[in-house]
């Protein structure tokens, strides 16, 4: 290997080696001292460049010379689909949209997201409906959640007309006896249609208020119109239930009736007896002054037992109360919400258009802002409500 190929840890090592073999017999002392001094020379040379490196060094840190450092390019990291709808600037554009009808602003935000990355970004980036803000989802999610009824029925988000089907006959199983034959299940099946009905409602507002910017104007318009919403859904649940008849058919669940013409302690049990097996978790539903006369009359005659059999009661005003129903109206339904109704969302729960109309009442210094979503309501299952009527 040549001297200029050898690390400076092989030529002190060479060295040594040298100076072993001066005593060796017959060595060539004259080859030898010239190898010894190539390899001095060859150190005292590396030594020399490595100082003038360290001058160098030296006077670039002083000052002298220009130092070029490799450019280093910062990383963006792109906010996530839900950072975006989380922000006060996403809400303050969502607020502005609804003012100006233009979202463009909203879309640039969220194409600007990971959402492309995770497969979020469908029609919502480029055109139709954007994504709400998550202080208009909570302030949806909440209503529905508070809602005593609206909590309580199954939801799906099916798009679309959804159909479900629903048992009105079948036979049963058989125990078997060995050699016997057994019939085949003779099953009837009808079909509930759910078709979204479109829910409207506006509300006034002042025009100071509709300057409200962002997330400040977003609640002060969604806590009202969104509860209006649920209310009136669970509304026409309530009408569906009463316009049901007694026994099933192939476009209708049954629902029977008890008549009770006095608030009698046995009414809620009378009501129960008539519930199919699916139906779990019964609840009493009624007019809030039907309640009172049931309670009066549990007082005044001594019951010393609850008349709604320890089940909750909740509140519907849509309901006639038990002093203003006629023979044949409905005053109570009892029943499973879970089991028996059913709410589909075609553009989920928060898929509420609100529009800002600045003219209508532009003359009392006005604002309307109105609500739509389309809502399928249906009541699916036989005999999972019983209505008691006078």
């Amino acid at each position: 290997m040549e001297i200029k190929e050898m690390t400076a840890e092989a030529l002190e090592e060479r060295k040594s080696a040298i100076v072993a073999e001066l005593d060796t017999e017959g060595a060539d002392l004259d080859a030898l001292e010239e190898e010894m001094r190539a390899i001095k020379a060859e150190l005292e040379e590396r030594v020399a460049a490595e100082a003038k490196k360290a001058e160098i060094r030296a006077s670039v840190a002083a000052g002298e010379g220009v130092v070029i450092k490799e450019a280093i390019q910062e990383e963006r990291k792109m906010p996530t689909f839900e950072e975006v709808r989380a922000s006060k600037a996403y809400a303050e554009a969502y607020a502005e949209g609804i003012k100006t009808k233009d979202f463009s602003e909203c879309r640039r935000m969220l194409q600007e997201s990971d959402a492309e990355a995770r497969g979020l970004m469908t029609t919502n980036a480029d055109g139709g409906t954007v994504s709400v803000p998550v202080i208009v989802y909570d302030i949806v999610k909440n209503a529905w959640e508070t809602d005593a009824i609206a909590s309580r029925v199954k939801k799906s988000y099916l798009r679309g007309n959804l159909k479900v089907d629903f048992e009105i006959s079948s036979t049963g199983a058989t125990a078997h006896n060995e050699g016997a034959s057994v019939d085949e299940e003779t099953l009837v099946l009808g079909t509930v249609d759910l078709t979204p009905v479109l829910i409207l409602k506006w509300i006034s507002i002042t025009k100071e208020a509709a300057e409200l910017r962002g997330e400040a104007f977003l609640r002060y318009i969604y806590d009202e119109l969104v509860h209006k919403i649920a209310e009136k859904a669970v509304d026409t649940l309530i009408a569906k239930i009463e316009a049901c008849g007694t026994a099933s058919t192939s476009t209708c669940v049954g629902v029977p009736v008890v008549e009770a013409s006095s608030a009698s302690v046995g009414t809620v049990a009378s009501a129960m007896a008539q519930l199919s097996a699916q139906a779990q978790n019964p609840v009493v539903i009624m007019n809030r002054q039907s309640w009172g006369v049931f309670k009066a009359a549990q007082y005044a005659n001594k019951f010393n037992v609850d008349p709604f059999e320890g089940l909750d009661v909740l509140y519907n005003n849509s309901i006639k109360s038990f002093d203003v129903a006629s023979t044949g109206d409905t005053y109570m339904i009892v029943g499973d919400l879970g089991e028996g109704a059913l709410f589909n969302f075609p553009g989920g729960e928060d898929g509420i258009e609100v529009v800002e109309d600045r003219i209508t009442l532009a003359t009392s210094g006005k604002v309307k802002e109105i609500a739509s979503e389309f809502i399928g309501i249906g009541v699916v299952g036989p005999n999972a409500f019983v209505k008691v009527q006078k």
